[in-house]
């Protein structure tokens, strides 16, 4: 192996162990990871959650579409659903796949194919 190889090598070993958090696995090595979602309190998880549910009433009788009157609160709070879909964006796990680009340019991917056909 090159030492240019050997290098980049160390360089995603140390990015992955800073970048990639978002999942953590579970403790019993079941191939399961847990994901944070941060809330505030048990109202807004409620609040996340009656509202999630509301949208899926909603998109699952798209004609007549409308929350069911015996519900108190029938508005839908789309920028609560919204948070929590920023939440679950795993930026750190994009910031590692800038950095692998830029470390294997398109070029060098081209020539490394080229390598391995012959």
């Amino acid at each position: 192996m090159e030492k240019d190889e050997i290098e980049k090598l160390k360089a995603i070993k140390r990015l992955t162990s800073n970048c990639l958090n978002t999942l953590k696995p579970v403790e019993d090595k079941s191939g399961i990871y847990n994901l944070k979602i941060r809330v505030y309190d048990y109202f807004e998880l409620a609040s996340i959650i009656r509202n999630l549910l509301k949208l899926c009433i909603v998109a699952l009788d798209q004609d007549g579409a409308e929350v069911p009157i015996t519900l108190k609160n029938q508005s839908i709070d789309v920028g609560l659903i919204l948070g929590i879909a920023l939440q679950l964006l795993p930026s750190d796990e994009f910031e590692l796949l800038n950095e692998i680009r830029i470390l294997f340019p398109a070029d060098s991917r081209n020539e490394d194919e080229n390598i391995i056909k012959e």
